[in-house]
């Protein structure tokens, strides 16, 4: 099931050897730059046509009513809401940590005639993607919703894509949005959602950010618009890089990797290891998993087409190429493997231990689960509290402070020959 690489005295760049969901770029970002582009210009007759051109109702945007959500939440089983409400609050106590640190003001002053320091706002109104169609994802409206809340977001609508079969958002979707305290909420996804939430439509106010997870559409859509609107990281199809030692249980890594691959048929699996029993094992433990896999064609057709099982020389090695790769999970399934946590750099999220499935990131240890993929990790964060939140610089000076800093001032202004600059300090010194 897995495409066996060995790596093993090969000395150039790994990454290229770890393939990630290919897909035409030029044409997947031509059709999207022509979707923002209609519904920029005609808002939801737009939005409705790419409805219904890609499987969706039709009547998009359609927004959720208050009963409507309110309905969801009694069709669910009791115990899913008490799960949502535990999640939700493991999640507002990581991101509350992240508040404190940075919603400090500063201040760095000199003497009493100058100050200059930093205001933080939060933004006044986010749009936040929760990705539907496939299946649900309840734990989405909370990790995006939830910080949002936490950093003082003033404003908040989600868009959640409705059923495929004309169904509407599923009853879990419904209930998240009722546990997150969400009263602005929109069926309506895709690359034209993102769009609404970016300019606007006679349904939807436009936002200053838009943030979550979707398929490659909806992060394509992200990168159209951001030069007019704020987004988070690229977070499109998931991804998970293994790094195990020989002693690693083979179960607990198969378990993991079928795991990711059930959420996309572009879904990412890859296991990095020095030992070839553990890889023969791995197999083994995956035609187990598989066989009584209710979303068993998804993983076939994830493992087939991104899975690999890389073949290394050590575990200093096996580091190095999942460092290249810098995948949106790690994890690390080796003896003592704590010790090894501070040599990763490229990672959205790294879990330490053969008992830190990526599932608890992904539902309840309070981590966000949007994580830059497709490589980003090189760059980009997983979605935090600073993602809604701006600085504002400021600067205070009296007449001493100016006269104290005009020399350096000036002779930089006139360097650049921009002398209306200096004049601006000359004129207020007389």
């Amino acid at each position: 099931m897995l495409t066996l690489v060995d790596l093993r005295g090969y000395t150039g760049n790994p990454s290229g050897s770890l393939p990630r969901a290919a897909y035409d770029r030029d044409s997947a970002r031509a059709s999207v730059r022509e979707i923002v582009s209609d519904v920029r210009s005609r808002g939801d007759a737009a939005v409705r046509d790419a409805a219904k051109r890609f499987g969706g109702s039709g009547s998009e945007p359609r927004r959720v009513a208050a009963s409507e959500i309110a309905e969801g939440r009694n069709r669910c089983e009791p115990g899913l809401v008490v799960a949502l409400k535990a999640a939700a609050e493991r999640i507002r106590s990581y991101h509350e940590r992240q508040l404190a640190e940075e919603r400090a003001a500063w201040w760095r002053t000199g003497g009493d005639h100058m100050r200059v320091g930093e205001e933080t706002r939060p933004l006044r109104r986010v749009g936040c993607y929760a990705p539907g169609g496939r299946a649900a994802y309840p734990s989405s409206v909370l990790m995006t919703t939830i910080p949002a809340r936490v950093a003082g977001v003033d404003e908040l609508c989600v868009c959640v894509p409705g059923a495929p079969d004309g169904s509407g958002i599923h009853p879990a979707t419904l209930a998240a949005l009722e546990v997150a305290g969400v009263e602005e909420a929109y069926e309506c996804g895709g690359a034209q959602a993102i769009a609404a939430l970016a300019y606007g439509t006679e349904t939807l106010a436009r936002v200053d950010k838009v943030v979550g997870p979707g398929s490659i559409w909806v992060a394509l859509a992200k990168h159209e618009v951001a030069l007019d609107v704020g987004v988070d990281s690229f977070a499109g199809p998931t991804e998970v890089c293994i790094v195990a030692g020989g002693d690693a249980p083979p179960e607990f890594v198969a378990a993991d990797l079928v795991a990711q691959a059930e959420h996309d048929p572009l879904a990412t699996a890859v296991l990095v290891t020095p030992s070839e029993r553990l890889i023969s094992d791995v197999e083994e433990a995956l035609a187990k998993e598989l066989a009584g896999a209710p979303r068993r064609e998804e993983i076939e057709a994830s493992l087939q087409g991104q899975g690999r099982a890389v073949l290394v020389e050590d575990l200093d090695r096996a580091l190095a190429v999942a460092d290249a790769f810098a995948p949106e999970h790690l994890e690390l399934i080796v003896a003592d493997a704590e010790r090894y946590l501070s040599r990763v750099r490229n990672a959205g999220a790294v879990f330490v231990g053969a008992f830190s499935s990526v599932a608890l990131g992904d539902y309840v240890a309070g981590t966000n689960h949007v994580l830059p993929t497709f490589g980003s990790a090189r760059y980009a964060s997983p979605l935090r509290v600073s993602d809604f939140i701006k600085s504002t610089a400021v600067v205070q000076f009296d007449r001493a402070g100016v006269a104290d800093v005009a020399p350096s001032l000036i002779a930089i202004a006139n360097a650049e020959g921009l002398t209306a600059h200096a004049r601006a300090i000359e004129v207020r010194l007389g």
